[in-house]
């Protein structure tokens, strides 16, 4: 069995991954960041097919403060943030981003976007903040 591609969604560290992950994978993820005493994320994208949904979905597991305003430059903020959640750094792991590829790749690509940026913000820091997101 050969390694999984990936691919790094910015230039620089490589703190965005798209990868072919399974929820063993994600799971092993989890508790390989939670050992390292990291703050792990799951967000489901399980039928998700718009910004919106990508939005909620991530503004909820979050748990993104009540002023967040459901748009990407609020999404920014709130990633490069975090001040309410607890860890050494964090890890998102976006699972089940197939449907979101096929019925808004633009919106993905944004999203994907906006997550390397706050990654790049993390490492301005010297704080991990790593991002892997389901092929």
């Amino acid at each position: 069995m050969s390694a999984p591609e990936a691919t790094d969604a910015m230039p620089g560290p490589a703190a965005v991954r798209v990868i072919e992950l399974t929820p063993a994978a994600a799971a092993a993820l989890q508790a390989l960041g939670e050992s390292l005493g990291l703050d792990v994320v799951r967000i489901d994208l399980e039928g998700c097919a718009d910004k919106a949904e990508l939005l909620a979905r991530t503004a909820e597991a979050l748990a993104f403060p009540v002023w967040f305003g459901g748009n990407w430059d609020a999404l920014f903020d709130c990633l490069a943030d975090l001040g309410w959640r607890s860890g050494a750094g964090h890890v998102l792991v976006f699972e089940h981003a197939e449907d979101m590829r096929r019925l808004a790749p633009e919106a993905l690509d944004t999203a994907i976007a906006v997550l390397g940026d706050a990654a790049a913000a993390w490492d301005r820091r010297g704080l991990p903040f790593r991002v892997f997101l389901a092929a």
